[in-house]
């Protein structure tokens, strides 16, 4: 014998039923069937809704994060414009109109559209289904069938305004297991258009620092080009004074053409930039440009927070969350399922075979009676639906706490690399300005006749190399501060609607 969901999951939420019946000011003694009726009804109103409720899975969660700094334990001031703190008001122009024109974007809205569609028609359910059905038929009836001691056939005309109504009652809670399912759809989908939202704000200020550091060191590159072209200059000058070798002007040549090679290749990743920037606002590539304009932005200082607080911040966290509620109410569904389903059906309206009297109240007409439907046997299928539901949810929850830990790893991840990458800009400084130095003693000595060109030459490609490697680590620190304001959440509050952009 198939037995039943465990009875631990039931919840009553009890309703009063008082039917009171009025005729003419006289008591009226309803029809046994009516009185079934009502009981029926009580019973069904002192429902319950069957299946788990949901409670949010337990994760690992450290005191605070192994990378973080004492300053930074303290709470982050990220607000939904957090690209702000970088002070470039280019970048702001460029997110807002990415915000109101990104597709993206768009997408995602008519997603959380979709689903809040979905929920509405899933409450629908809690109503009855009330149709009007009118007809009119010409009818002839048989001679040889005797009905009402009538035995010759006759026409009529059949006159008929019927009210149907038909209204499945929610005994077992299957449709509020439904519509709470649906209703954390909506909130997944909601998450889910901020986590576009962050990644598309994300990316726009990675893209948007990589090509200004692109120009930073297309200028650098121009600078070190002007500079190696004198110096070819003046050794052809020497060389024909008899005072350079020939070897020094393809030495210099040499220096100049890899120089160039170089601009040209960061002037490529540049146009590359460029594009990706243009297609996140809405642009064709050949419709949008943007100026060149050196880097001049240091990194914000970014506290990151508790781990306990990121899971109110993360929006793909909550997202993950949503749709695990959601698989937790679909098991309610189920099992409901295993259960006598309830429903009413009543008639009510006109039927005439004259037009003239078809509103009289004697061509009144109506029906009204409950129906039980009991799962007796269906070869397993219900028990299999409810595995398939309880499998799903274990998934997600195994999914939601990865997606947590992930999320730890995320923040983890920038604090680290903003540590070292700030270590490293100190460094490099450093070495920027000893090759500054080595330069300058190389072309003295050189000019004292110390030393050959070739050394001269190795310092300049030294400091070239400095230079775009220190430019290089400050848009990686860039880069790092921005994935950090998105992996504590970006300033996103689950609790209040997106903004409007």
């Amino acid at each position: 014998m198939r037995r039943l969901p465990n009875p631990q999951w039931v919840s009553p939420q009890r309703q009063a039923l008082t039917l009171e019946f009025v005729m003419n000011e006289t008591s009226y003694q309803p029809h046994p069937s009516l009185r079934l009726l009502a009981a029926l009804l009580a019973t069904a109103l002192a429902s319950c809704s069957v299946g788990p409720d949901y409670h949010r899975p337990t994760v690992p969660t450290p005191t605070a994060y192994k990378s973080a700094t004492g300053a930074e334990t303290a709470a982050p001031q990220l607000g939904q414009d957090w690209w702000q703190l970088f002070n470039d008001p280019q970048l702001d122009l460029l997110e807002d109109e990415a915000l109101k024109e990104n597709q993206s974007i768009q997408a995602a809205m008519a997603s959380v559209e979709q689903e809040r569609a979905a929920a509405k028609g899933i409450m629908s359910a809690f109503y009855p289904v009330i149709s009007f059905d009118p007809s009119v038929t010409r009818e002839h009836t048989s001679a040889n069938v005797n009905v009402n001691n009538f035995s010759n056939g006759s026409t009529f005309t059949n006159y008929l305004l019927p009210f149907d109504l038909t209204y499945e009652v929610d005994i077992w809670g299957q449709v509020r297991r439904s519509v709470e399912s649906a209703n954390a759809q909506v909130r997944a989908s909601q998450a889910e258009l901020e986590v576009v939202r962050q990644t598309l704000e994300a990316d726009l200020a990675q893209d948007y620092f990589t090509l200004r550091s692109y120009d930073t060191q297309y200028k650098t590159l121009s600078d070190t080009v002007a500079t190696y072209q004198k110096q070819l200059d003046l050794t052809n000058v020497q060389f024909h004074a008899g005072l350079e070798s020939e070897g020094d002007v393809a030495s210099a040549e040499a220096l100049l053409d890899a120089t160039k090679t170089q601009q040209l290749e960061i002037g490529r990743q540049r146009d590359e930039e460029e594009f990706a920037i243009a297609i996140l606002l809405n642009h064709a590539p050949a419709d949008f440009t943007l100026a060149a304009n050196a880097l001049d932005v240091e990194p914000p200082v970014i506290p990151a927070g508790l781990p306990a607080d990121l899971l109110l911040r993360r929006p793909d966290v909550a997202e993950a969350e949503a749709s695990l509620a959601a698989a937790s109410a679909q098991i309610g569904v189920a099992v409901s399922e295993f259960y006598p389903q309830l429903s009413l059906t009543g008639d009510a309206g006109f039927e005439s075979i004259k037009s003239s009297n078809l509103l009289d109240w004697s061509s009144r007409i109506w029906s009204l009676g409950p129906s039980v439907s009991f799962p007796l046997f269906n070869g397993g299928k219900l028990s299999a639906n409810l595995d398939q539901q309880q499998a799903v949810y274990k998934q997600l929850v195994a999914q939601y706490r990865i997606q947590v830990l992930s999320a730890y790893q995320d923040v983890e991840n920038s604090l680290t690399d903003l540590h070292s990458r700030a270590d490293e800009a100190k460094d490099q400084d450093a070495a920027v300005a000893a090759s500054q130095d080595y330069v300058r003693l190389t072309q003295l000595q050189y000019q004292q006749g110390l030393i050959d060109y070739l050394t001269v030459i190795d310092a300049d490609r030294t400091l070239l190399t400095n230079q775009l490697t220190a430019e290089q680590i400050l848009n990686e620190r860039l880069v790092s501060s921005v994935l950090l304001m998105k992996a504590l959440g970006g300033g996103w509050d689950g609790d209040k609607p997106p903004p409007a952009h």
